[in-house]
């Protein structure tokens, strides 16, 4: 793939969230790669990860289960489309493992029902990481869905989380 094509930016179909972390590229990495070290720190609280599996290849599978704070349970399956170790990480809920398009237009009982590949990428800056995330969405309505539920806010809640918890280890 052409990396000039994989990373055009569409400011109606995508949202992105970018931030210098005070940790090196390959704890964050940990972090987002075993299912042990993601489960504490990928929900904002009070929403816990409840279930995660990972099958860290392209066309593997990545699993999470929330839980809300009433106890209901939200599975999400997808596909990991890209593995750079350290650098980047892609993901689909379009796809199934073995890049299996999904039948209809969600997953039963996903905590989701739009579309989007989700990209995080990792830059090392001396001691530091620029920490990149990217939602790409299948549509505009998707998108703006994706931004109403707290795209950002959210992501930032889980990466401050994500700190805290590799800074412990």
């Amino acid at each position: 793939m052409n990396s000039s094509t994989t990373n055009i930016f569409d400011t109606k179909l995508d949202l992105t969230f970018d931030r210098i972390v005070d940790l090196p590229k390959e704890l964050i990495w940990k972090a987002w790669t075993q299912p042990q070290h993601l489960m504490p720190w990928f929900c904002p609280l009070p929403w816990k990860t409840i279930a995660c599996e990972i099958d860290l290849q392209p066309g593997g599978l990545f699993r999470t289960v929330m839980q809300s704070p009433e106890g209901q349970t939200f599975p999400n399956n997808g596909c990991y489309l890209e593995v750079i170790e350290n650098e980047r990480l892609t993901w689909t809920n379009a796809l199934l493992p073995g890049f299996r398009p999904i039948a209809g237009i969600a997953q039963p009982e996903s905590a989701v029902d739009f579309k989007f590949t989700a990209s995080v990428h990792l830059e090392s800056l001396d001691k530091k990481t620029r920490y990149t995330a990217i939602a790409r969405h299948a549509d505009e309505a998707g998108c703006k869905q994706h931004a109403a539920m707290g795209f950002e806010q959210g992501w930032g809640i889980a990466l401050d989380q994500l700190i805290a918890y590799v800074k412990k280890l």
